[in-house]
Formats: C-alpha cells, structure tokens, sequence
C-alpha cells in the first residue's frame, strides 16, 4: 500500500506553461545529484532561501523564499504556486526534468536532523513516466499534488523521449498539513501499476552479468538493477541486493565494497554535503 498520497487536482489548464516549460527544458543544470541519476535527470530551482542561482543543493533553511533568475523567468509557473500553495513553510521549489532515465532508488533527508514535507505536481507528463515506493510503482498524472513519502526508499522513471517536468516544492514540517487552495474534482482513481513477479532466468541473467563488471562500467551497470523494479514486481531496495551480488561474481573485493557503500549512500546513511565517489 502505497504511503505517498495524491493530496489534489489543480486547475493548471488555467495556466499558460507551454512556452516556459520549454524555458526550463534549456536551463543547465549543475550536476548535484548525479551520483543518484541514470539518464537525463535535472534539478532547476526557481526559488530558494538565498535567490542564487548557484545555490542549488537542497537543505532545509529559517530564511524568506527568494525567487532565483529563473523563477523570475517563469511567471505563470510561479503563479500555479502561490496561486495554490501557503507560502510561510515553503522553502524550495524546483523543476525537475527526467527524459529517458532514472533516480536511483533512495530515502530523502538522511542528512537533517528533521524531514519536511515534499510535494510534487507534474507539469508536463507521460504514461512512461512512473514514479516508486517500497514495492509499488505508480503514475502521477499533469496536474496531481502527491505528497511524496520520501523516507522510504522511493525511485523515478520515465523511457520517454519527452522530458517530464514535475514541480517540487519542500516546506518546513513533516507533520503539519500543507492547506491546498483552488482544488478540482479528480476524475481518475489512483494508478497503480501491477508487474509480474521476475522469473529466475531473469534474475539469473541480470546477476551474471557481474561478470563483466569493471571499474568503469559499474556505475552505468547500476541502471538495470534498477530498471528491474519499474518492470517486475520487487522491492526498490532489491536492486541494491541484486548489484552487490553481482559485484561479488568479479572476485575484487574494491568493487564489491563500493556497491555496498552506493546502497549505504542511497537509503541507509549520507552526511550534510557528501557527495559518492564512484
């Protein structure tokens, strides 16, 4: 049972997104987060307590929201947020941007003190865009206010060419409600996506292919481990089960170390400002 929540429906047909959507389809992004990402994922921040676009790392802060060059870039985005959302918790939002990859499966604020709240609003959206928690797999549809549960070990993936872009806005709190402004009807139950169980030929294939592992080609080897999970029913955290097992089949112990310490960066425990050294 899934323990991330669709909190709403927005009326984001009333908003004019199309042209700065694509504004953000062109905005660079810095890298923070790539030890985490397959593909072609991004973070591009609109607001943040210091108004810097070079601050782009997440952390919680006491400051005010300060629109970036960016957010400032982006009006009618900006609009679907404080149209919508109380803004005295809120201390970050961002777009993030997914074509053709995946988020490593991983738990949120491992390296504060408290959690907050994140909620997430795709913005531009496909039906090869999926998002994971635990063992369930689940679309979130143009539109939709999902309170992400983020610290269970949770992943995202889309295959389409596409890019999604999905609004992500932290507040302060884990526990207080986000009062949410202007909500429509939802028409659509919940999608939640069945898979069959992985054969063993498949689970044996995918563990075999350890041996081919080098230190070069571990990391991008990672991405279908996790794959797995969005096609064949499985915890998120067996892709790092599978990985190491399948680091074991080179015989070198070095590799067989660092998949351990990915599954440890990802869901288990990361200091403030770590970065993983692949």
């Amino acid at each position: 049972m899934l323990k991330s929540q669709r909190l709403a429906v927005l009326p984001i047909d009333a908003y004019d997104l199309e042209s700065e959507l694509s504004v953000v389809d062109h905005h660079d992004y810095g890298g923070d987060y790539d030890a985490f990402t397959f593909g072609s994922w991004s973070s591009h921040v609109l607001a943040n307590g210091t108004g810097a676009d070079s601050d782009t790392a997440f952390r919680p802060h006491d400051g005010r929201l300060t629109l970036t060059d960016l957010g400032k870039r982006l009006p009618n985005i900006m609009a679907l947020v404080t149209d919508n959302f109380p803004l005295d918790r809120l201390q970050w939002v961002r777009v993030f941007s997914l074509r053709d990859g995946l988020i490593s499966p991983h738990v949120d604020f491992l390296e504060f003190s408290e959690p907050g709240t994140r909620l997430q609003v795709p913005l531009r959206t496909s039906e090869e865009s999926l998002h994971s928690e635990n063992e369930s797999v689940y679309h979130i549809r143009r539109g939709e206010v999902w309170k992400i549960h983020s610290t269970d070990p949770h992943s995202a993936r889309s295959t389409s060419r596409t890019a999604r872009l999905s609004l992500c806005l932290d507040f302060a709190d884990a526990e207080e409600p986000v009062e949410i402004r202007n909500e429509v009807p939802a028409t659509e139950p919940v999608r939640v996506v069945e898979r069959p169980e992985p054969t063993d030929a498949e689970l044996r294939d995918l563990i075999e292919s350890g041996r081919d592992f080098t230190k070069e080609t571990m990391r991008p080897a990672f991405r279908r481990f996790a794959e797995l999970h969005f096609e064949r029913h499985a915890h998120a955290t067996a892709a790092f089960d599978w990985y190491v097992e399948a680091a074991r089949l080179t015989g070198d112990d070095d590799m067989v170390a660092k998949a351990r310490a990915f599954r440890t960066y990802c869901i288990e425990k990361r200091g403030d400002g770590e970065t993983f050294d692949w």
